[in-house]
């Protein structure tokens, strides 16, 4: 590696995929490393994501790295605060809290084509320097605002839950909620026992399928920590759930999926508020959901589902175009994040001055979701088209295939690695090809926006296959498949 450098590794991010980089760097005797964050605290989504009820979709005993399992999570899906208490207990065991700059966000990644290194600039105008860069930014880093006329005339209280404002006490206020999908399943609950008055903009009736999430009763904890093997048993049955599930291929599984959501609607009292909340579209075509208290919320008197198109928000509150208002005090944006975007939430420049943005002009692609030709020593974690069962389990496989490409580098005495552009591009039109076999994907449900990036229509976010496979693609030999670089002589 290029020993005229600041850092052999800038890490982007210290969120789990972060943190998961930088434990395997220094097992490796990488200690010559940094992780710059933008929050004053590690966890990524984890630490920006408060909001009441914020948890996991996936069960914490697979939701968790397999070399650092916790024997006593107090129930089956973490909750935020537990799961952001494990993140930073792994930061101190492993000691990666020193490597950790918060309050430093990265504003632009240039790489050097004569003196072969990347050189990264903070938004505070820091330079750092580094032979490699791993971009552990993810899918969930920038908050998407609705583009709604009038949000700025509103003279009430205003935020997104991806932000959540606790110093606003929604107690007996009027409030509402738009956009109805993720975050809303979970806080809507949380909040509707609080507020005189609620009413959930919904544009798509989404899957909201049984969690089954009892708490952890005190025997079954010490039994766990008692016997470890019972939560590896637990990890490896959970793993083969999620390995068979996340395809969506099973159709006799899917539709069993869509019966039990189908009978929690039917616990909603009002007929017409059950044909709201059924979907039209097959359970996977959306990012599927999982609650067993949303649906209860609709038999409270003085919660109101609303399906009409906004129209504008006043002053006053939100205005519908059937020429209804709702008067509220607080409105709360449930509204997503841009998953398409990665790593070009920042400005990125590679081999002669290509700028990330053009070179994902149709949309985000990488070699194995890890890496894009023409930005040599550049990897990222949670990239393009890995988003698949846990995701936890897939940043596991992408770390080890990081750390195979940066020992190259140590062990060949060269200067960089560049997946080579038809690599790249057979790849990643095999992968659409790949996705356009995924049926449920095909319907019309608007998961544009979740899954698809801009004009071209191409599926940016999944992947198509199991967590096996793609364990098995990232394990393959495949040096042949980079250009490299040779150190200059000495």
């Amino acid at each position: 590696m290029n020993t005229e450098v600041d850092y052999k590794v800038i890490i982007i991010g210290a969120g789990s995929s972060g943190l998961c980089m930088a434990i395997k760097l220094k097992e490796q005797g990488i200690d010559d490393l940094v992780l710059l964050d933008k929050a004053s605290g590690l966890g990524g989504t984890w630490y920006h994501n408060t909001y009441p009820g914020a948890g996991c979709d996936v069960q914490s005993h697979l939701y968790s790295f397999s070399f650092e399992p916790k024997l006593d999570w107090s129930q089956p899906f973490g909750g935020q605060k537990e799961i952001l208490q494990y993140l930073n207990h792994c930061a101190d065991k492993y000691d990666i809290r020193r490597h950790i700059k918060f309050n430093t966000g990265v504003k632009k990644a240039i790489w050097n084509d004569e003196l072969n290194y990347w050189k990264v600039t903070t938004e505070d105008g820091q330079t750092l320097t580094a032979t490699a860069v791993v971009s552990a930014l993810g899918m969930f880093n920038n908050v998407v605002w609705p583009k709604i006329k009038g949000m700025s005339d509103f003279k009430g209280k205003t935020f997104h839950s991806a932000r959540w404002d606790h110093e606003i006490d929604l107690t007996n206020k009027k409030v509402a909620v738009v956009g109805i999908a993720a975050s809303a399943i979970q806080f809507v609950p949380e909040i509707a026992e609080k507020v005189s008055q609620l009413n959930l903009f919904q544009r798509t009736a989404n899957w909201v399928v049984p969690k089954k999430n009892t708490p952890y009763l005190p025997e079954e904890l010490e039994s766990f920590i008692a016997d470890p093997e019972l939560v590896s048993t637990s990890r490896e049955e959970t793993y083969r759930l999620w390995n068979t599930l996340a395809t969506f291929n099973d159709k006799k599984i899917l539709k069993k999926i869509e019966h039990s959501g189908l009978e929690r609607i039917a616990q909603v009292d009002d007929l017409e508020t059950q044909r709201k909340l059924t979907p039209k579209h097959p359970f996977g075509c959306k990012r599927p959901l999982f609650s067993d208290v949303y649906y209860p919320v609709f038999n409270m008197p003085h919660v109101s589902l609303i399906t009409e198109d906004i129209a504008e928000i006043t002053e006053a509150g939100v205005v519908t175009a059937d020429g209804q208002v709702s008067e509220v005090d607080v409105i709360i944006y449930s509204t997503g994040f841009e998953t398409t975007t990665y790593l070009n939430a920042i400005e990125v420049c590679g081999r002669k001055g290509q700028s990330l943005t053009d070179a994902w002009s149709d949309g985000a692609q990488a070699y194995l979701g890890v890496t894009t030709s023409g930005f040599p020593n550049l990897f990222m974690l949670y990239g393009p088209n890995t988003n698949q069962g846990c995701i936890l389990v897939m940043i596991e496989q992408q770390v080890k295939y990081i750390m195979r490409q940066l020992n190259r580098l140590e062990t060949e005495n060269i200067a960089w690695l560049d997946v080579k552009k038809d690599v790249m591009h057979h790849f990643n039109e095999q992968l659409q090809v790949d996705i356009k076999n995924v049926d449920v994907w095909q319907h019309s449900c608007g998961n544009d926006f979740y899954y698809r990036a801009g004009p071209s229509g191409r599926f940016v976010t999944q992947w198509p296959k199991s967590m096996d496979d793609f364990a098995l693609a990232t394990g393959k030999k495949d040096e042949s498949f980079y250009e490299v670089g040779e150190l200059p002589a000495n």
